[in-house]
């Protein structure tokens, strides 16, 4: 039975990942022309002259292209994954959700006919309360209608998995509440889309990194949405969890077709309305899968360039003297991709590193499979 179900998964899997694949790789030229023609081109804007020097060649490169990837995963999707599990109904309201979200600050901010041509788009509050509002809606839905896992306790009482916080390298999970949960679902998707667009600064950086995480949550969720291997590992089964490799297999393919189109020199940018939808989407599967520490390692990259900008702002306030506008800084600037880049790296250099760190802490993020 098992190795039918498996044997069946992995044809939707390969599926999934060639159709997202095909998907950007021909639409793509038409999309780059369509933005081309609305003129919603990046200006790059740091707060960094040279920084903004080094950018200076990107200027009116088409942004956007990420609705190329939320199109590709949902055209994938639709066609294997199966519409009637709980978690692909609700990824699928996630991908809308923050696609939709990340379009709206991306066309605010790059519309000629809006505004005065300033790049704020929506103000910060306003998209994180848009992202709070999806994780609370997802996280009390999952808390209550979660299935129950095949495994019992000590009392013989069917343990949901969404009930329980489970740690990298130790087996038994701790009760969660559902005010908890919620906090933990919040936290876990916000931070994620949030750290994938800040990422989002170099030519290929982001679309790899996701690419490289959403392959290593591919296998994780296949080992947990099947009961003898999650046992194997010692992992609470999640019922119907199997079904996110169908969701990361898009994903990755979207992303793999992306850089066609957004390698150096990219021909395109993925915007908010890529970098959002991705990085809500991986902090999502991780909730589903009861792995949320683990995307903390396995987005090592992600949190690298996350804590880079809250050190450098923390550091230049708390050495901010009276009648200064700015202290000093840690770095030369955030996210710490840039720091490497006016330090005399090449941006594909930069990139190509941060790849492989990123290939780096997928396989430490696999490696706590054997050390539960």
């Amino acid at each position: 039975m098992v190795h039918l179900f498996y044997q069946g998964l992995i044809i939707r899997i390969v599926g999934a990942a060639v159709v997202s694949f095909l998907v950007v790789i021909v639409t793509g030229p038409s999309m780059i022309r369509f933005l081309i023609r609305r003129k919603l081109g990046d200006r790059p804007e740091f707060d960094n002259a040279d920084l903004n020097r080094l950018a200076r060649h990107k200027s009116q490169t088409p942004t956007m292209g990420g609705a190329l990837i939320v199109i590709a995963i949902l055209a994938a999707v639709l066609l294997f994954a199966d519409l009637g599990n709980m978690y692909i109904r609700m990824g699928l309201m996630a991908l809308v959700w923050l696609g939709l979200l990340g379009g709206i600050d991306d066309w605010l901010k790059l519309s000629p006919k809006l505004g005065d041509g300033s790049r704020d788009g929506l103000k910060m509050y306003q998209k994180l309360l848009f992202q709070i509002a999806l994780a609370v809606l997802l996280g009390i839905f999952m808390y209550t209608y979660s299935s129950q896992s095949t495994v019992v306790d000590e009392t013989g009482v069917p343990r949901n998995p969404a009930h329980r916080f489970y740690f990298p390298f130790h087996a038994t999970g701790v009760p969660l509440s559902i005010l908890v949960y919620i906090i933990i679902t919040v936290v876990t998707m916000v931070g994620s889309s949030n750290a994938v667009n800040l990422t989002d600064g170099m030519d290929g950086l982001a679309p790899g990194c996701v690419m490289i995480c959403s392959g290593v949550f591919l296998i994780l969720a296949e080992i947990v949405g099947v009961t003898d291997w999650a046992l194997l590992f010692r992992y609470i089964p999640v019922a119907g969890s199997a079904e996110m490799t169908i969701l990361c297999a898009a994903m990755f393919g979207s992303c793999l077709g992306f850089l066609w189109y957004n390698a150096h020199p990219a021909e395109v940018f993925m915007g908010d309305t890529g970098s959002l939808p991705l990085g809500g989407l991986l902090g999502y599967i991780a909730v589903v899968t009861r792995m949320e520490l683990v995307l903390v390692l396995a987005g090592g990259v992600f949190v690298m360039e996350t804590v880079s900008v809250i050190l450098q702002v923390g550091y230049s306030k708390l050495t901010k003297k009276s009648g200064e506008l700015r202290g000093k800084y840690l770095f030369r600037t955030a996210p710490i991709h840039h720091h490497f880049h006016l330090g005399g790296w090449a941006e594909s250099k930069v990139v190509t590193r941060f790849w492989i760190l990123a290939v780096v802490f997928g396989a430490l993020a696999l490696a706590t499979l054997k050390l539960r």
